[in-house]
C-alpha cells in the first residue's frame, strides 16, 4: 500500500490520538497503525481530563475515543474537542469488558484503519454498536428522572387525560380515537411506568403535573 491517503489523494499522513483506559487496546492499536505508512500514533491519554489537556496541543487529524473511561465519558469529550478543535475529527469506539474481546477487536483493526482514513476525510462515522450503548444510556438516564419520558406522545396525552378522571371512552371522544386504542394505550403506559392500575396512573399524573407546574 502506498503511502497515499485514500481518500484525500495526496501524501498528508493522518495523526491520530487515542484515549482509552485499556492500556492493552491502546498498545494494540499502536502496533496496527504502526504498520500504516499514513498513520501516526502522536499521543495517547488513559482519562478525559488528560485528554483536553493534551489534544489541543498536538492538534490531531483523529482522536480515538472509548465511550466509556474513568472520569467521564468519549462523548463528552468529543464534543470539547468538537467546540475548540473543529479541525480535529473524533471516532467513538465501543468498550469491551474483557481482554479477550479487546485483543478480537484489535486483531479485526482492518475496520478501524478504514474509519481512521473516512473521518480524517471529512466523513462521520460512530461505531454502530458504540451508537447503541450510548442511546441506551441516554434513555436510561432520561427515564430514571423522568419516567414519563419512556411514553410516546400519545400515551403521555392519555396519561393527562386519565388524571383529569375520564374514561376510556370519553378519551377516545376527546382525541378522536377508537375505544379499543385507548384501551391498548392505557395498558402500555402502565406497563412502562410498571403499574398494575389505573388509579395508580391517575394519582401520578396528578403529581406529576404538580411537579411540574412548581
Amino acid at each position: 500500500m502506498a503511502g497515499v491517503n485514500e481518500h484525500t489523494g495526496n501524501q498528508d499522513r493522518i495523526s491520530v490520538f487515542l484515549v482509552d483506559d485499556h492500556e492493552i487496546f491502546r498498545r494494540g492499536i499502536r502496533d496496527l497503525l504502526a504498520h500504516e505508512p499514513d498513520l501516526d500514533v502522536v499521543g495517547e491519554a488513559e482519562t478525559a481530563s488528560a485528554a483536553l489537556a493534551r489534544i489541543p496541543a498536538l492538534r490531531p487529524n483523529v482522536a480515538v475515543l472509548d465511550v466509556r473511561l474513568p472520569d467521564g465519558d468519549g462523548i463528552s469529550v468529543c464534543r470539547e474537542i468538537c467546540s475548540t478543535l473543529p479541525e480535529t475529527a473524533c471516532l467513538m469506539l465501543t468498550g469491551y469488558n474483557d481482554d479477550q474481546a479487546l485483543l478480537g477487536a484489535i486483531m479485526a483493526g482492518t475496520d478501524l484503519v478504514s474509519a481512521l482514513r473516512a473521518v480524517a476525510s471529512g466523513l462521520s462515522i460512530l461505531d454502530p454498536q458504540a451508537s447503541l450503548q450510548v442511546m441506551t444510556r441516554l434513555r436510561q438516564r432520561a427515564i430514571s428522572v423522568d419516567p414519563v419520558a419512556a411514553l410516546t406522545d400519545q400515551e403521555k396525552r392519555v396519561l393527562e387525560l386519565i388524571g383529569e378522571g375520564l374514561t376510556n371512552r370519553q378519551i377516545a371522544e376527546r382525541m378522536f380515537l377508537a375505544e379499543k386504542t385507548v384501551k391498548n394505550y392505557v395498558s402500555s403506559l402502565l406497563a412502562k411506568l410498571g403499574m398494575q392500575r389505573r388509579t395508580q396512573a391517575a394519582a401520578f399524573s396528578v403529581r406529576h403535573a404538580d411537579d411540574h407546574d412548581d
